[in-house]
């Protein structure tokens, strides 16, 4: 095993959300990626999750970032940006020349980088035709930075898996479980690594939905979770603004 340690920053996907513990704490893709590394590389193989929900871009590189480096780990995960792209302000071109800077940052030290193309979440969220160029924009500069400064790219969007509704919690924009276990699979086998023969089975989509439902679980879906994001943005909130990193120090990884 080449890596002796593994630090992840980002946001909600990769904090965990939705994909909890017993205890109700989120596990996800990158605290199964970090189970798999260090069943291998043995009891010393150091972990570190400071993703927080919520974060936008510019909080990642400024909070985060600096952390990671000071750890100097073998392997950093880099997932930013999927916040801001939903806001108005948002200027993808520009996300995507401050994110080069930041993986050169990253390789410099030596650390092996993974780099992510989103999964098509706008699939089934409002708003596609303002919101997806701009993921199209972020998707594409995200992999040609991962070609030019020699960084180990996911991309999910590729994966035509994540259409299925499954891989997707009930707020439509989060992972739901088996969505976490793909992405650890895909982020294994990007690695050459091999992982659980499970998170890679696709699971049966869902019956069609009546019209008349679908459009009763719109109505829900538009209450419970749409409406408390928009009154967030108005007052100024975040739902990670009383959140701590779950990892904040490169120990070596204990399960939950």
């Amino acid at each position: 095993m080449r890596w002796r340690s593994f630090v992840a920053v980002g946001d909600s996907f990769t904090e965990g959300l939705d994909d909890a513990y017993p205890d109700g704490s989120f596990r996800g893709w990158a605290d199964l990626v970090a189970a798999t590394l260090a069943a291998s590389a043995g009891p010393d193989f150091g972990y570190a999750n400071l993703a927080i929900r919520g974060r936008l871009f510019d909080n990642v590189v400024a909070e985060q970032v600096p952390a990671a480096l000071d750890m100097r780990p073998d392997l950093v995960s880099f997932a930013a940006g999927g916040n801001d792209v939903l806001r108005r302000s948002c200027d993808p071109y520009a996300l995507v020349e401050r994110a080069d800077q930041v993986i050169r940052e990253l390789r410099a030290t030596g650390a092996d980088v993974l780099l992510f193309r989103f999964a098509n979440v706008m699939a089934r969220l409002p708003g596609q035709r303002i919101l997806g160029p701009r993921v199209a924009v972020l998707n594409q500069g995200i992999g040609e930075i991962a070609e030019r400064h020699d960084a180990t790219l996911v991309d999910l969007y590729a994966d035509d898996v994540f259409l299925n509704p499954v891989l997707w919690s009930p707020d439509r924009l989060h992972l739901s479980a088996a969505g976490h276990r793909r992405v650890a699979a895909r982020v294994l086998t990007a690695l050459g690594v091999s992982p659980e023969e499970g998170w890679l089975v696709v699971p049966p989509h869902p019956a069609p939905t009546p019209w008349l439902a679908a459009r009763g679980a719109d109505l829900r879906w538009l209450r419970q979770y749409l409406a408390p994001w928009v009154r967030r943005r108005l007052t100024g909130r975040s739902s990670g603004d009383t959140v701590l990193a779950k990892r904040p120090l490169l120990k070596p990884y204990v399960d939950r």
